[in-house]
């Protein structure tokens, strides 16, 4: 039998080729002196690549026509070409929480040498300098500490800092209040954690939704000499506001993290007490544990058809891409009815139809809806260990196909609004002429509405005059309504208004409204 060749063109821990060559199946060039597409080029029979940052693109898979596998070991995948991947039918897989450990380290490191001057007192220590007073310092013990950002970093973080007895507090719109306490974490919302908190640390992806998250209005509400601990992602803070509220509030900053991985000068220079290049998976342990895993990872792939790890899988054969959209955009419009706020605790599931067999598969979807830290394009294992880890339970109920719901989705989401309340919304949907529509919110029904674009929507006591009092409200702050629903309960007790407007109605107006006509639900999203 023909060996499957492996190219590693980084320097990797040797446990992955050990482990590789031990199974017997694979032969392994590891080769970090030569430049990766030369590297392809010399070995066009490649059947897996294992890279850490290294750039994988078309032009590199051009070079290796046999090519299956593309192994990030580590947990970003950004220098990979995913789609191009996935036109040429190559799988790309990565190891998420292999560095967990090692980044959950480095944050107690800054921490620990920001707080003890470390950086500035070993230098003038080496010069003869004897400068104790200047380098008085302060305890991260008993410290309030917040989290953003509960996956597998932010837990670890938590543990860690059990041994400093820290009061920590947790931001994550997942995660189960129960789940939370696990870790002896306090769920706050942000305003509140950055109110409270002396250390606040980062562990969230950068994307649409996180992008500039870190910005003046939760900055300036920190306390005066408070440190903002930043191994996460550049774009999710607002670096102009760092130096803001640095300056009103001598805000400490430590960073590990930029636009770029490259040498030259670096915008955080002014504003970062500690600055490090990217070092927070930079172990000898994380390394090893990326390796072993890659190297695993590609084994149970070839031989068990395991696929939990592939980052960039396309909809399963005969599904129509539009029931995934439909699982996503119902499941967003379900977390902001029953609350954006609200921890969650139980996902509950109704798969109607010829969808019944891709119930599996339409759980990734959902589970990327609510929570922008797990990646839509993983398995459905992964979505269910995702869930589990995050302490929210998740039902797939048996479905009556007599009701003639046709091909259907129905999501319900409970949350914890106290100890002893939940709330608690479902929302079901279908495709009709390629076209996502929302068919029924709660008791309201036959709704007919495209979650798309900017949607508002107020639940109120049924009564007349109360759309007019919208629609004035909406002229007043220059918003100009697209579209309208307006339905009643089953018990004609409670009316929806569904508005589609022509952009983002602002916090402030939303809440007027809702207190104007009494709404006992209030949101405007974007779907």
């Amino acid at each position: 039998m023909t060996k499957k060749k492996v190219l590693i063109p980084t320097k990797l821990d040797k446990v992955a080729r050990d482990i590789l060559e031990k199974n017997g199946n694979y032969t392994v060039v590891q080769e970090d002196k030569t430049e990766l597409l030369a590297l392809a080029k010399q070995h066009p029979d490649a059947h897996a690549v294992i890279v850490r940052s290294e750039k994988v693109t078309a032009e590199i898979m051009d070079a290796l026509p046999s090519l299956k596998i593309i192994m990030r070991a580590g947990s970003g995948y950004n220098t990979i070409d995913t789609k191009g991947a996935r036109k040429r039918g190559i799988d790309v897989m990565n190891t998420p929480g292999a560095n967990a450990n090692a980044v959950a380290e480095e944050v107690i490191a800054l921490m620990l040498a920001d707080a003890r001057h470390l950086v500035e007192a070993d230098p003038s220590c080496r010069k003869g300098e004897w400068e104790k007073s200047k380098f008085m310092g302060r305890e991260v013990t008993g410290k309030t500490v917040g989290i953003v950002g509960l996956g597998y970093i932010g837990q670890l973080v938590a543990r860690r800092l059990g041994g400093f007895e820290c009061k920590l507090l947790g931001f994550d719109p997942v995660i189960s209040p129960e789940k939370a306490r696990h870790f002896g974490i306090e769920l706050v919302d942000l305003p509140t954690m950055f109110e409270r908190c002396d250390y606040v640390t980062l562990h969230i992806p950068e994307n649409s939704e996180t992008k500039g998250l870190i910005n003046y209005g939760l900055l300036s509400k920190m306390k005066q000499g408070a440190t903002l601990v930043n191994c996460a992602r550049a774009g999710v803070v607002v670096e102009a506001d760092i130096r803001k509220a640095k300056a009103e509030k001598a805000i400490r900053y430590l960073n590990d993290v930029y636009p770029k991985d490259e040498p030259g000068p670096k915008t955080v220079l002014d504003i970062a007490d500690i600055m490090v290049p990217h070092l927070g998976a930079s172990t000898k342990e994380a390394n090893s544990n990326a390796a072993k895993r890659a190297a695993e990872e590609i084994i149970e792939f070839d031989e068990k058809g395991i696929t939990s790890y592939v980052v960039n899988r396309d909809i399963p054969e005969g599904l129509d891409r539009a029931y995934g959209e439909l699982a996503y955009g119902l499941t967003k419009l379900c977390r902001q009815v029953v609350g954006k706020d609200l921890k969650l605790k139980r996902i509950e599931t109704s798969i109607y139809g010829e969808l019944g067999k891709y119930s599996s598969w339409l759980l990734v979807p959902i589970t990327a809806a609510l929570s922008e830290e797990f990646d839509r394009a993983s398995d459905p294992k992964a979505a269910v260990k995702f869930l589990s880890d995050m302490g929210v339970e998740y039902v797939k109920r048996e479905t009556d196909e007599g009701k003639g719901y046709g091909n259907s989705i129905t999501v319900d989401l409970t949350g914890s609004v106290d100890a002893g309340t939940q709330k608690s919304a479902s929302i079901r949907g279908t495709v009709a002429e390629g076209t996502i529509m929302i068919s029924r919110i709660n008791d309201f029904n036959k709704l007919y509405f495209e979650p798309k674009g900017c949607t508002l929507i107020f639940v109120f006591k049924d009564r007349p005059g109360v759309i007019g009092r919208i629609g004035a409200a909406l002229e007043k702050a220059s918003i100009n309504i697209d579209d309208v629903r307006n339905p009643h309960d089953s018990k004609g007790e409670l009316s929806i208004a569904i508005l589609k407007v022509n952009k983002l109605v602002p916090e402030d107006v939303v809440k007027a409204i809702a207190k104007d006509i009494e709404a006992v639900t209030a949101f405007c999203a974007e779907l």
